[in-house]
């Protein structure tokens, strides 16, 4: 859980909110399996995407406003450690996102 907190808690902290809510709604489907369920996952998982999505634009702004005051002068080790702990938001709202639509899926097919 360590990655939550280097993410950022801005993002993460919501993204792993979005998740514990996926996975309840993905239980409560399993025993009503209704439409209204399916398609909030599908929103909730999507927006967990772009959540993450948002997070990586605005640390990068912010790196990139943090370099451009410091002349352009950092090593590449700095900034590679920087995109690193950057996409990790996205990352997590894409397995977020996946994770949603699978259970989508599986709601579908356990459909009667």
């Amino acid at each position: 859980m360590n990655f939550i907190l280097d993410g950022g808690p801005l993002f993460m902290v919501p993204l792993l909110l979005l998740l514990i809510v996926i996975v309840v709604l993905f239980v409560k489907g399993l025993k009503d399996n209704s439409e209204k369920t399916h398609k909030l996952i599908n929103s909730l998982s999507l927006f967990s995407f772009v959540l993450g999505v948002l997070g990586f634009v605005i640390g990068l702004l912010g790196a990139l406003e943090a370099i451009s005051a410091n002349s352009g002068n950092i090593s590449s080790s700095i900034l590679a450690g920087g995109f690193k702990v950057g996409l990790l938001a996205p990352t997590f709202g894409m397995v977020i996102f996946l994770i949603g639509k699978l259970f989508s899926i599986l709601l579908t097919w356990r459909k009667k």
